[in-house]
């Protein structure tokens, strides 16, 4: 059914869960899936349309046969619409635990890289998701080539470093600019690789890290309203 251009479309954005069956941090939970489902709790919570999954959903693509079931679990009783962009520390390798997983072949799990190339785009709410996952772990431009807008709606995702104008690059790798997220003309730009939340760029596009939910413990609430404007709230999550 097609979304009345009135109503308000709700996003749940969070990044670098790392999910792992042998967590390295203690914070990632005792079952190594904690971010993952307290994530999708948040989501059901506030009754998102969608939720943003920015990177580093695992930990690494060496993931067992137990722990990506149960994540293919989680994701499959989601209840709605899970948009995810691969990050550095599980891209689209031949190994990938994303393949192995099989979690593309849940209906409505869409996976950057695996289940659509670069864009992914809901007619019923003119509303598109694009960006650019990671593919091996060598260096990449995030937010190369910005997708011409083809929707009322459109949301740019990005898994890599923020530089601010004239700062010496501490991470060289998988870097973002300001110039580079002005250029998305996105309506929101969903960031992961960072584990702190954080607001960035030069303000003419909404650009935030969600941070981590276990180091943040907060996901970003993104709310595209009818009238055309973006809100975007820190709500909590129950570790």
């Amino acid at each position: 059914m097609t979304r009345s251009p009135a109503d308000d479309i709700l996003l749940v954005h969070s990044s670098d869960l790392h999910v792992d069956d042998h967590p390295a941090e203690p914070s990632y939970g005792d079952d190594g899936a904690t971010g993952l489902r307290v994530v999708l709790e948040a989501a059901k919570a506030h009754d998102a349309h969608f939720v943003l999954l920015v990177g580093d959903i695992f930990d690494n693509n060496r993931q067992s046969k137990a722990i990506l079931t149960r994540t293919a679990d989680m994701l499959n009783n989601a209840g709605r619409h899970v948009v995810i962009l691969p990050g550095n520390h599980d891209p689209i390798t031949p190994d990938s635990a994303y393949i192995r997983g099989g979690l593309g072949d849940i209906p409505h799990v869409h996976i950057i890289g695996v289940t659509h190339d670069l864009a992914v785009h809901f007619a019923d709410h003119d509303l598109e998701f694009w960006g650019h996952a990671h593919t091996d772990y060598g260096n990449m431009v995030p937010l190369r080539t910005p997708r011409p807008r083809s929707s009322r709606w459109q949301i740019a995702l990005a898994h890599g470093h923020y530089e601010p104008p004239g700062a010496i690059p501490l991470r060289p790798s998988w870097l973002i600019s300001d110039d580079e997220i002005d250029a998305t003309c996105a309506d929101y730009l969903a960031l992961g690789h960072w584990n702190r939340w954080e607001k960035v760029g030069s303000g003419a596009v909404p650009a935030y890290y969600s941070g981590s939910p276990d180091l943040a413990k907060t996901v970003n609430l993104v709310r595209l309203t009818g009238n055309g404007t973006v809100h975007v709230d820190r709500v909590p999550v129950s570790w």
